[in-house]
C-alpha cells in the first residue's frame, strides 16, 4: 500500500486509557486487552468501536489507511489515512463507507506539527479533563478473489477550532458521547443526515502542549512522546 509521505493532518495519536475504560465509555461488553500506546502510526492496526449486524457494538482493530473495495491489488492501493468531511460522501472511495459503515476511533490524544519545511514543532492535543474521546471515522472491507477479507479504516477531519488553528488548518472530528449512537447508527444510510456532527470541536474541550520530535519516528512509541516541553518560536 501506498501512503503520502511526510507528516499529514492527524497523522498520529494515542490510546493510553484501559481496555476496562475503553469498554466503559463505549459501552462495549468485551474489549481484548491492549497495552498503552503513544504514538499510533498510519499501517498499523487501531482499536475501532463499530455495530455488528445485530447493532451491538463491537470493539475490533482494524489497518488505519483505507483500502476501496474496488482496489484491484491491496498491496499497490492508494490507502488515505483521512477524509475530509466536507467532501467524503461525494468521493467514491469514501461514499460507501459514509452512508454505510461509520465508526468510532477511540484516542487519548492526537499530534499536529507547526511550521512549513525544514524542522516542525510537533504539538500533542488532548482533552482538558484527560478522559478518553471518540474520533469519527469510516471503514471499508476489501475482498479478494481467494476469499481473502482485509479491513481498513480512515479517520474524518474537519476545519481545525481556535485551540488548533495556530499550528494546523485542520484537525480530527471528534464527536461527543451523546452523539456515539447516532454515528454508528446502521439503519441510517443517509450520510447528509449525519453531516451536522463532523464540525470542528468546542475549543473548551483541548488543551495543547509542545512535544518532542521523538514522536516524528513511528517506532518510538513511548511517555516520552506525550512530554511537555518548551515549544520553538
Amino acid at each position: 500500500m501506498f501512503f503520502r509521505k511526510g507528516l499529514t493532518v492527524c497523522g498520529r495519536f494515542t490510546l493510553t486509557s484501559s481496555s476496562e475504560a475503553l469498554a466503559a465509555d463505549f459501552e462495549v461488553s468485551e474489549v481484548e486487552r491492549f497495552e498503552p500506546r503513544f504514538n499510533i502510526a498510519p499501517s498499523q492496526e487501531i482499536a475501532v468501536v463499530r455495530e455488528d449486524e445485530a447493532g451491538v457494538r463491537e470493539c475490533v482493530a482494524l489497518r488505519w489507511g483505507m483500502i476501496p473495495a474496488w482496489a484491484k491489488d491491496p498491496k499497490k492501493s492508494h490507502a488515505p489515512i483521512n477524509a475530509r468531511s466536507e467532501t467524503a460522501a461525494g468521493k467514491p472511495t469514501f461514499r460507501q463507507a459514509m452512508s454505510r459503515r461509520r465508526c468510532l476511533v477511540p484516542a487519548s490524544g492526537f499530534y499536529e506539527w507547526r511550521g512549513k519545511g525544514g524542522a516542525k514543532q510537533a504539538f500533542y492535543f488532548r482533552m482538558q479533563e484527560r478522559e478518553l474521546f471518540a474520533i469519527a471515522g469510516i471503514f471499508e472491507v476489501w475482498r479478494g478473489d481467494g476469499g481473502e477479507i482485509i479491513e481498513t479504516v480512515a479517520l474524518l477531519t474537519s476545519d481545525a477550532n481556535p485551540v488548533v488553528a495556530p499550528v494546523h488548518a485542520r484537525m480530527p472530528v471528534i464527536l461527543a458521547p451523546s452523539n456515539y449512537k447516532r454515528w454508528l447508527d446502521r439503519e441510517n444510510r443517509d450520510s447528509a443526515s449525519v453531516a451536522d456532527l463532523t464540525v470542528p470541536c468546542p475549543a473548551d474541550w483541548l488543551e495543547s502542549l509542545a512535544v518532542s520530535s521523538k514522536v516524528n519516528n513511528p517506532s518510538f512509541d513511548e511517555p516520552a512522546c506525550i512530554e511537555a516541553i518548551e515549544a520553538n518560536s
